[in-house]
């Protein structure tokens, strides 16, 4: 394991060099970002990346933060990066690390690969926080048709486009904005021009249904947060309520008047469930 102090570390598992900050002391908490984002300090004020949390996180817990494989520092080593994948890579790094069941929260993307983590692994987790990362467990849900639409240019789209992709996102000044982060975090981590090849290495897995469903929840038996805002276009309460009813010990939180981020409001309440079922199991 290698360390530098300004550019966080690297644990070699699951065949890759992983790259994650650990920050803070208490029990620890691996920390899963969404898509499009890193770990990157550059993503620090952005409500989609918990870069501004950290501090507060590290309050709490000792938190780990790891680059999702073919995204920041941690470079894919070739192949399609399923679902599957990323959660066995952070099954390695908890392992690599010497992790005693830790706490796994995720938003979005990150909530995904920390719901398959623990059905794949269901030793190697305390408690989950599935942060608006279920949608992908309804095999109905609207979300496949927009990502082909965001990083294909179409709804029927068959390919990744990224030159489609970013005409999507320059096409507002919100998006025009992460989209210009995303190229400079992609570039400080992977080199010029990486944000092509990570649009292409996420179209598999955000175009297709990961393989589970809301009846595979069950095999969950950890403590399990469904976090969601009330006005998420892409996770709904409905899906929420759905995947909350499956888990045999769940429990569901909704954000009102938030969307797909991560406000302050989420950070509360992942920290009070957390430190609230460590409580209750110490």
């Amino acid at each position: 394991m290698s360390t530098t102090a300004s550019q966080g570390q690297s644990v070699h598992a699951n065949g890759i060099d992983i790259h994650y900050l650990d920050q803070g002391n208490g029990d620890p908490l691996v920390l899963l970002h969404g898509g499009v984002v890193s770990t990157n300090p550059i993503w620090t004020g952005v409500p989609i990346a918990y870069a501004s949390h950290m501090n507060t996180l590290a309050e709490h817990f000792r938190v780990i933060a790891p680059d999702t494989r073919g995204s920041g520092k941690t470079a894919h080593s070739g192949g399609t990066i399923s679902f599957d994948l990323l959660a066995d890579d952070v099954a390695a790094l908890i392992d690599a690390l010497d992790l005693e069941r830790p706490l796994i929260a995720g938003f979005s993307e990150g909530g995904i690969a920390a719901t398959i983590l623990a059905i794949r692994h269901p030793q190697a987790v305390r408690a989950i926080v599935n942060h608006a990362g279920f949608d992908a467990f309804d095999p109905d849900a609207p979300t496949i048709a927009m990502m082909r639409h965001i990083l294909g240019g179409s709804p029927d789209a068959t390919e990744p486009d990224p030159d489609a992709a970013a005409r999507g996102f320059e096409a507002s000044e919100q998006m025009r904005a992460m989209f210009e982060l995303m190229k400079r975090d992609q570039h400080d981590g992977q080199g010029e021009g990486h944000w092509r090849e990570y649009l292409r290495l996420s179209w598999d897995r955000c175009t297709h249904h990961p393989g589970y469903t809301y009846t595979d929840l069950p095999r969950i038996t950890v403590p399990t947060l469904i976090l969601t805002g009330d006005r998420d276009d892409f996770c709904t309460v409905e899906q929420a309520v759905t995947a909350y009813r499956q888990l045999p010990d769940g429990e569901l939180a909704i954000l009102p008047g938030h969307g797909h981020y991560i406000p302050p409001s989420a950070i509360q309440a992942t920290v009070e469930f957390l430190t609230r079922r460590l409580a209750i199991q110490s």
